[in-house]
């Protein structure tokens, strides 16, 4: 079952992709009318903005950004190291969150997909089980020497084993080429 789980969980999160996708391009059209209807007021907020303004204020942002700086290199030394154990922190939740999403993206995908089939992915599944084989016993069977030398001794006595009887060569079949000459002959 590990395997067919193992294949079934990236299809399913495949399907759930595609059906948000699905779902998400559903919404574009309403979208465009919304941005189509606000553009005008945003096209003349640009234009009333005086270009002046927006850069002497960027220029005061940056000013207050390089004045703000700490020139102590002892102290820089430890906001980087600072902000390299919380980059790997920030990395390893969201490792977990991605693992978390395409889980529920795989169960999104899976309903999606029953949904798509009207219920056939269960007996599908049902017919998967069924029909995956049972892992093999790990003990050999007996051989006949071994289980009639038990019964008669009564305690389990070492088992015997053949050694496998010398399987014949199968018969060759002629070549069509020969058999088809000899017919021929005669």
């Amino acid at each position: 079952m590990a395997i067919i789980d193992e294949l079934r969980t990236p299809l399913y999160f495949a399907a759930g992709t595609a059906d948000l996708a699905v779902q998400q391009a559903k919404k574009v059209p309403a979208l465009i009318e919304q941005l189509a209807a606000e553009a005008p007021a945003r096209i003349e907020a640009v234009k009333k903005t005086d270009p002046k303004a927006v850069q002497e204020k960027a220029q005061a942002k940056f000013a207050e950004f390089v004045g703000g700086l700490d020139t102590d290199l002892k102290k820089l030394g430890e906001q980087a190291q600072d902000l390299a154990l919380r980059g790997v922190g920030v990395a390893a939740e969201y490792a977990v969150k991605a693992r978390e999403k395409y889980e529920e993206l795989a169960a999104h995908g899976e309903e999606a997909v029953r949904t798509w089939r009207g219920e056939a992915a269960e007996e599908i599944t049902e017919i998967a089980i069924a029909v995956e084989p049972e892992p093999a016993p790990k003990t050999e069977p007996k051989t006949e020497a071994g289980a009639e030398a038990t019964s008669k001794a009564g305690t389990d006595a070492p088992e015997t084993k053949k050694a496998p009887a010398p399987r014949k060569p199968a018969a060759r079949k002629a070549p069509a080429k020969k058999a088809a000459a000899e017919t021929a002959e005669k």
